[in-house]
C-alpha cells in the first residue's frame, strides 16, 4: 500500500492541475469544459483527504457524497456542501448532449456558470491544501 500522505499529495497535485486547465477554459470560452474540470478538481481534492486519512480505495464521483464520507473529520468543510452540490451538477451534462433536454453542452453553459464553478472548486482545493499543509507542520510528510 502507498503511503497515505504521498497518495493524498498525488491526488491534490492532479486536482490543482485540473483547476489550472479549468482557468484556461474560462479564459478561452470553453464554459462546459471549465465546469466539468471544476467538478473534477473538487472531486480529486476531496479524494485526497480520504487518502490522507488512510483510505485504500476511494470510489465515487459525487463531491457531496465524498465530503459526507469523511465522517465529520473536517467539520469546517461542511460549509462547502452547497458548493459540492452545485459542482456535482457538472459531472455528466457538461460532456454529453443526452445529459441535457436540448442543445449541446458547448451551447448551453455560460461564462457566469463557469466563473461560479471555478470559484467553488478553488475554495475546495484551497481547503484541502490547508489541511495537507497543516499536516506537514505536524511533522507529517507528504513526499
Amino acid at each position: 500500500m502507498r503511503n497515505p500522505h504521498s497518495e493524498a499529495r498525488r491526488w491534490l497535485v492532479q486536482a490543482e492541475d485540473d483547476l489550472r486547465f479549468a482557468m484556461l477554459g474560462l479564459e478561452r470560452g470553453f464554459y462546459a469544459q471549465c465546469c466539468f474540470l471544476c467538478q473534477q478538481a473538487a472531486e480529486k481534492a476531496v479524494k485526497a483527504l480520504h487518502y490522507y486519512g488512510g483510505a485504500r480505495l476511494v470510489i465515487g464521483h459525487s463531491v457531496t457524497q465524498l465530503l459526507r464520507g469523511l465522517g465529520g473529520a473536517y467539520p469546517h468543510l461542511e460549509e462547502l456542501l452547497d458548493t459540492a452540490r452545485e459542482l456535482d451538477q457538472y459531472y455528466i451534462p457538461t460532456r454529453y448532449p443526452n445529459g441535457l433536454p436540448a442543445g449541446a453542452p458547448c451551447e448551453i453553459y455560460t461564462r457566469a456558470q463557469a466563473q461560479t464553478a471555478l470559484h467553488g472548486a478553488e475554495k475546495l482545493v484551497t481547503e484541502v491544501q490547508a489541511v495537507l499543509k497543516a499536516g506537514e507542520g505536524n511533522n507529517d510528510t507528504l513526499a
